[in-house]
């Protein structure tokens, strides 16, 4: 059965559903619909199954000559419940404001910078922990290198540092390198040698005396492409190597869109 335009004036109802939320009676909500789901909107074979109670997928109406390139646009604020996946990437140009922290999977990463521009530095702004009315900004440290660190100190009668167990297969032990702060007197401790069979770093004091010291410990990662850090070009798409290996804050990729 087809029919022509359809107008109605109350509300509209498609299954056995009985919402609450859009009232009954005098309360009920003009203009309103339910619908049971599921619902797809869109070309008709953007899904092979049921995968979501909506599903949204590319318009392909045949009486437009030129079709929107997204399935989706929201002008106001969104509220969801629950977990969100998305395949592909983000682009925002305000804030991000968490309740807890952001992590990043290791086949991806977040970055940002003050201003969103890829040369300027990366940050992170968050309130004063005890100061009400201020506020706190730091910048992320740079180098020509993806590295990690641990840190701590060795006392009580110990003269090794033990790594972290999940370093081996993730830092390259040869860029390894280790700073000593002696804690309160000169010690003359060194590092004696550097075991990553054992994961353990052995220090050697003058005269056999107790290690004392705090240390800072840095190395490599051993995974993806070495970084390059100088090269000709006129923007970040003209890096020799994999892009996908180090995301470039203020630039997207995928759409050669430069944020500067």
């Amino acid at each position: 059965m087809k029919f022509g335009n359809i107008f109605i004036g109350k509300r509209l109802f498609v299954g056995w559903g009985k919402p609450k939320a859009l009232g009954k009676g005098e309360t009920e909500i003009r203009g309103s619909s339910y619908i049971e789901g599921p619902l797809q909107v869109g070309k008709d074979d953007a899904f092979s199954d049921v995968s979501a109670t909506v599903m949204i997928g590319p318009e392909n109406n045949t009486d437009i000559e030129s079709h929107p390139s997204k399935s989706l646009h929201v002008n106001g604020d969104v509220y969801i419940v629950g977990d969100t996946d998305q395949i592909g990437n983000m682009t925002i140009s305000g804030q991000i404001i968490c309740g807890s922290l952001i992590g990043a999977h290791i086949g991806g990463s977040i970055t940002t910078s003050v201003g969103g521009r890829s040369g300027n530095a990366k940050s992170f702004d968050m309130s004063h922990p005890t100061k009400e009315g201020y506020r706190i900004r730091h910048v992320c440290l740079e180098g020509p290198e993806t590295a990690v660190f641990v840190r701590g100190r060795v006392c009580n009668g110990k003269n090794v540092i033990d790594l972290p167990e999940y370093w081996d297969g993730l830092v390259d032990y040869e860029t390894l390198t280790v700073q000593l702060t002696p804690i309160g007197s000169h010690q003359d401790v060194i590092v004696k040698r550097i075991s990553p069979i054992e994961r353990r770093i052995y220090l050697q004091a003058q005269g056999g005396m107790p290690v004392d010291c705090f240390y800072t410990i840095m190395a490599a990662r051993v995974d993806g492409e070495e970084l390059v850090v100088e090269y000709e070009g006129e923007s970040p798409a003209d890096y020799p190597k994999d892009p996908s290996q180090f995301s470039i804050s203020g630039y997207d990729y995928g759409r050669g869109v430069n944020n500067d």
